[in-house]
């Protein structure tokens, strides 16, 4: 059947339907607006692309006690708007950004902070903060170096 014979049909019976109920502009919205999401996902891309990284730290990030990973992603959330500017290349932002934690030292040592801090949140104990230059604490699950390590091993996992 023609493209143009189908149409008529289903005009045809679009009218039968609607013959004696009232039409309203509640059914002209969604008349009109049943073509508007077409194809496209109802979910908002930059949802989409910042759900995306918070699965990719979940699921390649090795941390057991689960502070580490908890501020990564609330970096994805503090860096909404680089990531929106680059919604087709996302994992590019996002291995800038660990490359800025490892190469500033003043950042690196506000993520560790950041991460004794969130540790501290999820058991409900004080956290241990260590010093630039010092030793850690024995009982800090979060030294200098395990953060580093980890920030090194999940940024060769994305540039794999």
């Amino acid at each position: 059947m023609m493209n143009s014979e189908q149409d008529e049909k289903d005009r045809e019976l679009l009218k039968d339907v609607m013959a004696g109920r009232t039409f309203t502009l509640a059914d002209l919205i969604a008349k009109e607006g049943g073509d508007f999401l077409k194809g496209e996902s109802p979910v908002p891309k930059l949802l989409q692309v910042k759900t995306e990284l918070n699965l990719l730290i979940k699921e390649n990030v090795s941390d057991s006690l689960g502070a580490f990973k908890a501020t990564l992603q609330d970096l994805i959330e503090e860096n909404e708007l680089k990531i929106a500017k680059n919604l087709d290349q996302p994992l590019i932002v996002l291995v800038k950004i660990i490359e800025s934690l490892i190469n500033n030292p003043n950042l690196f040592y506000e993520f560790v902070r950041r991460v004794d801090m969130k540790w501290g949140q999820i058991y409900g104990k004080r956290p241990h903060f260590q010093t630039p230059g010092d030793p850690p604490h024995p009982d800090d699950d979060y030294t200098h170096e395990s953060v580093r390590q980890k920030l090194v091993d999940f940024l060769n996992i994305l540039k794999a």
